[in-house]
Formats: C-alpha cells, structure tokens, sequence
C-alpha cells in the first residue's frame, strides 16, 4: 500500500519524546515544513513538493537574561488558526511562538519554575479572535488569544481539570461543526478531558485512565483516539465516554497517533519499530465505529518517537526515530 520514499536528512537526531514531529503543508507554494526536537534545537526543513529543494533551519530555546539557553524543548508544534499558521516551541523556561516559517519569533511567554510546558499545541477558535492551548507539567492547560497578525498575544485563561503532566492535545480536525466536542487533552495518568470552546472552556467529559501514560491523542469526528505505554490504541465516543473499541496495536510504548481527517486513516508508531496504518469507519446510525488494519512498516532497530501523515487524505507519511538524523518518508503506491 506504502513504499519508502527518498528521506530528508536534518541537521541533528531526533530526541527520545512523544510526538516528536510535526508537518505543515503549504498548498500555495507547493511546500511541505518539518520540525524535529533535538535536545535545546529545532530542527526544521522546508520540502519542495518534487523533492529538488530543501532549506534546513535551527531554532533554539530561549530563556530569559540568557545568551544561550540549554533549556531541553519538550515539543515543537506547528498551530493552524483559521487566518494565521504558527510554530510554537515549549521548552523547561517558557513558551516561544514563532511565524510558521520560524523566521521571525513573535512571542515567548515565561514559565514559573518547576512548571515545564511539555503538551501539544492545539488551536481554537473563539468568535472573531483566534486562540491556541498549551499544556504544563502542572497539570494546567494555558489558553492563549492569538490576533490575525502581529505579536499582541495574550494569555486568556488557565484550564487546571488535570492533576498530572499534560502529555497531548489535539481540536477536532474533521473540520465539522456538528460535533459537540473540539478539544481532547491527556496526561501521564492516561486521563482524557474532553472540553467545548466558547467565551470559557467548558468541560464535557472526564475520561480516567487507570495509571497508564496517554502519549498521544486525536480528536476526529467526535471519537477520541487515545495511543497509551501498553500499546494500546482506544476509541471513545468523546462526548460520552463510551468505548467503541480496544486494539493492542503494538508490543511496546506508543509514541505517535495521527489521523487523515478526509480519508479516516490512522497511523500509530511505537518503541517496537512499527508503524502501522489503519482504517476507521464511522456508521452514525448504530453509534459504532469500526477498526481495520491496513498496512505495516518496519524500521529495523529503531525507537520511532514521531509520526504524521502529510496530507489530509494520508497519501504520504512520515517518520523519525531516536538517535535517527533523518525523516523517512512513505508515499501510497
């Protein structure tokens, strides 16, 4: 179904985090962006759509009073608002915002120590301002206003639901606006919150986790689909917390789930070394969601830390790997 397309080489390897890579597709230009965390750096790399160019990119994490930071990132995260694109990197000392070409930084947003910003990016959008949320180790989730240009970014509201680190958060990224709920976050307990954004957040659902780290979620057509440290991926109906479905996915600790909005496919990657697609089905009708696997890939004596389809339909993937200086690439045949 996948054949491996020629890799992209990047400056450093890849860090052993969750979720340790993010696209962005530039459709007008006919460019693909890539982030990977090394340590205190952002590598980052812009693909041309027939692969002859390439431009590499450093970012590194900042901190106050400092000239160069050592601060470790935990993340960094492309954010898609409906007006405006971002790169948003979190590191132990604070949060830098930057434009999504990291050209230019645009905002940094201090942390009081020991708080650590180690979730996701996600965004939302409130009425006619545009805002992202970002998660701490504390537990909190920080909601920022984010306007349609310039650097007037202000921090709007503390969500404080969770009592472990914030691990992920992902918006519904169907893109429908019938579904009730448009955040899920998760923690190191494995606990889902599922939220509805308004003027206020406003809690819907509270999923528990029976004390296994969720790494990585996604939010897609009102399912929940959690990947957790047992190699598990589930299904939840977000809203109501049911369980439509249970998969033992992988031998060992998930890393990576990623969702093809428009075709419905699931991509998961783990410290097996396997990257496996899925296909979801949705039947509205009997309130069921049904699971099929599809194809697999084996990166030989590698710890995958990172996996994203490319596009909306899931024609292409990546994926990085701890220790790896590469993002391997996958392509439908």
């Amino acid at each position: 179904m996948y054949h491996k397309e020629k890799s992209i080489q990047i400056k450093n390897s890849a860090s052993a985090l969750y979720n340790n890579l993010s696209v962005l597709r530039i459709a007008p230009r006919r460019l693909t962006h890539f982030t990977v965390v090394h340590a205190n750096m952002v590598n980052m790399v812009s693909a041309s759509w027939d692969g002859l160019n390439y431009t590499h990119r450093q970012l590194q994490s900042k901190e106050p009073n400092v000239a160069t930071s050592t601060s470790l990132i935990m993340q960094a995260a492309f954010c898609v608002l409906p007006s405006r694109d971002l790169l948003v990197v979190t590191s132990q000392k604070g949060i830098q915002m930057y434009e999504s070409d990291g050209s230019i930084m645009v905002y940094w947003h201090a942390l009081d120590t020991p708080e650590t910003a180690t979730g996701s990016v996600c965004p939302r959008d409130i009425y006619l301002s545009l805002s992202h949320s970002i998660g701490v180790s504390s537990g909190a989730i920080l909601v920022f206003d984010v306007p349609s240009k310039g650097s007037n970014i202000t921090l709007s509201e503390v969500l404080e639901e969770h009592k472990e680190s914030i691990t992920d958060m992902a918006s519904e990224c169907s893109g429908s606006q019938e579904c009730i709920a448009n955040l899920v976050t998760a923690d190191d307990g494995g606990n889902l919150c599922v939220w509805k954004s308004g003027e206020e957040f406003q809690l819907l659902n509270k999923i528990p986790g029976f004390d296994m780290s969720c790494s990585s979620v996604k939010l897609w057509k009102g399912t929940a689909v959690a990947g957790y440290g047992t190699g598990q991926i589930r299904l939840y109906e977000a809203v109501t917390g049911i369980l439509h479905a249970e998969i033992n996915a992988h031998a060992r600790w998930i890393y990576s789930v990623d969702i093809a909005p428009f075709s419905g496919l699931l991509l998961s990657a783990a410290e097996d070394s396997l990257v496996r697609v899925w296909h979801m089905t949705i039947t509205p009708e009997t309130n069921s969601v049904e699971v099929a696997h599809l194809h697999n890939e084996c990166v030989t004596d590698t710890q995958i830390c990172g996996a994203k389809f490319c596009d909306g339909d899931g024609y292409a993937f990546a994926v990085t790997g701890y220790d790896l200086s590469e993002i391997i690439r996958y392509i439908q045949s």
